[in-house]
């Protein structure tokens, strides 16, 4: 017997996520939307959130560094589900040949916040054709650090 095992991403692979998508909405400037989002609201402080951190502390700690931009970095929680621009097609396509074709353990490992997990689970139901799905911030680290790895096994 043989056993087919495919672990797959959610972020840019299967999902479209990109916090643009609710920052265009609030900013009239792009280079200023930029900004804010390389020094402010930054990859680097969402990975904390995605590593098991609550978003209501993670919000706390950058308004104490950057009060001037409180209301901005409190949009980013409120106004979460606006950063989601959709499935990417073409990806949930294939998925779609490979359960046909019998990959019946396809597996998720995402980096995402535990709180914000459950929009996404709600919003796309491929997420019901996979076997398991690790969530980071449910395990209190993400990708590439070995705990999370060895809590996919």
């Amino acid at each position: 017997m043989s056993y087919r095992l495919l672990c797959l991403d959610l972020s840019g692979m299967l999902i479209d996520w990109h916090p643009e998508c609710l920052y265009r909405k609030l900013f009239g400037d792009e280079r200023q939307m930029r900004w804010f989002l390389s020094h402010v609201c930054t990859t680097a402080w969402n990975e904390q959130q995605d590593a098991g951190r609550l978003f209501a502390e993670g919000t706390r700690l950058l308004v104490q560094r950057f009060p001037e931009w409180a209301l901005m970095i409190q949009a980013y929680c409120k106004c979460w589900e606006e950063v989601l621009a959709g499935p990417i097609e073409p990806s949930i396509a294939f998925l779609h040949k490979l359960k046909k074709r019998g990959y019946p353990r396809l597996l998720v490992l995402a980096n995402w916040s535990a709180e914000t997990f459950p929009i996404v689970r709600q919003r796309f139901d491929f997420l019901d054709w996979f076997e398991g799905i690790v969530v980071s911030g449910e395990e209190g680290t993400r990708k590439p650090f070995p705990k999370f790895i060895g809590a996919c096994w």
